[in-house]
């Protein structure tokens, strides 16, 4: 499991990346999702919750239009799934992240070509193909969001939900509902519930 992150990005920074980031909801394929959870943690003994402070996404201690959207959808998801705000004492305490990294791919595609030579029996030209491998580099920014939920008594993260996918230009008209749907998609494989335990799978 990842350790506890306290994240020292800068506030502006930040802001591009999760802009960047979550615009992966609004891609044919969407990010790719993957979990994590503290196989000891005991997730029905969790009725309450709050945000972790400094909260990753305020890292100069402010808000700003992005990070009130994000915390705005975490607290939905949380209320839906029966957890009670509870800044004082909280069971739980939710971080959230965004960082972008640049990317290179580099593939093979085998092609063919033709080179032509003069036949002097047939006297005419003749195409003779041959094939070889034709190099393709593909460089792009990959982005990746964390929603981390940790212990607050123990200062332990229980569960870790991340989001990576390929980043695009995301514009303010539609930044609200890419953000929400990329914190939404995380939050769909959280299967908990507040004073219960997870059905098996």
């Amino acid at each position: 499991m990842h350790a506890l992150r306290h994240y020292t990005a800068s506030g502006i920074a930040w802001v591009a990346a999760l802009c960047a980031v979550l615009m992966l909801a609004g891609c044919a394929t969407g990010p790719r999702i993957s979990t994590e959870a503290d196989p000891h943690a005991d997730f029905s003994s969790y009725r309450t919750w709050a945000f972790y402070e400094p909260l990753a996404v305020e890292a100069y201690g402010y808000e700003t239009a992005t990070s009130e959207i994000v915390k705005r959808t975490v607290e939905r998801e949380m209320q839906a799934r029966g957890y009670v705000l509870d800044q004082d004492n909280p069971d739980l305490r939710v971080n959230v992240n965004a960082y972008m990294q640049r990317r290179t791919d580099v593939s093979s595609i085998p092609t063919v070509d033709y080179s032509y030579y003069y036949n002097y029996r047939a006297r005419r030209y003749v195409a003779v193909p041959y094939w070889h491998d034709r190099t393709h580099v593909s460089r792009y920014t990959e982005g990746t969001m964390n929603v981390d939920l940790v212990d607050a008594a123990q200062n332990r993260l229980v569960w870790e939900g991340i989001a990576v996918g390929r980043v695009a230009n995301m514009n303010a008209e539609n930044r609200e509902a890419r953000i929400s749907q990329a914190i939404a998609e995380i939050f769909v494989r959280y299967p908990h519930r507040a004073g219960m335990t997870a059905p098996a799978m």
